[in-house]
């Protein structure tokens, strides 16, 4: 599952983005990683370990609802809808 959030620009700066992404890795863990920065400009990766879906899936929810929260605003969605 992928995320992608946007922030709008302040003058003429770029706008600043939030990207997370669901992987599963080979050992039947999640990843979380959130890659934040500036669009054209630097960024930063987290990645955050998960030993089950569910409690990857809610931390996606809680990091996509703090960025709303902030004024970020749900570009694209790519994967899954829903567990």
């Amino acid at each position: 599952m992928r995320l992608l959030l946007q922030q709008r620009p302040e003058g003429t700066e770029a706008p600043r983005f939030v990207q997370l992404m669901l992987q599963a890795d080979l050992l039947g863990g999640w990843t979380l990683i959130c890659e934040s920065g500036q669009i054209g400009g630097r960024s930063t990766v987290r990645r955050d370990q998960h030993l089950d879906r569910d409690a990857a899936f809610r931390a996606l929810e809680q990091a996509r609802d703090r960025h709303l929260k902030r004024g970020y605003q749900l570009m694209f969605a790519q994967g899954e809808a829903g567990r």
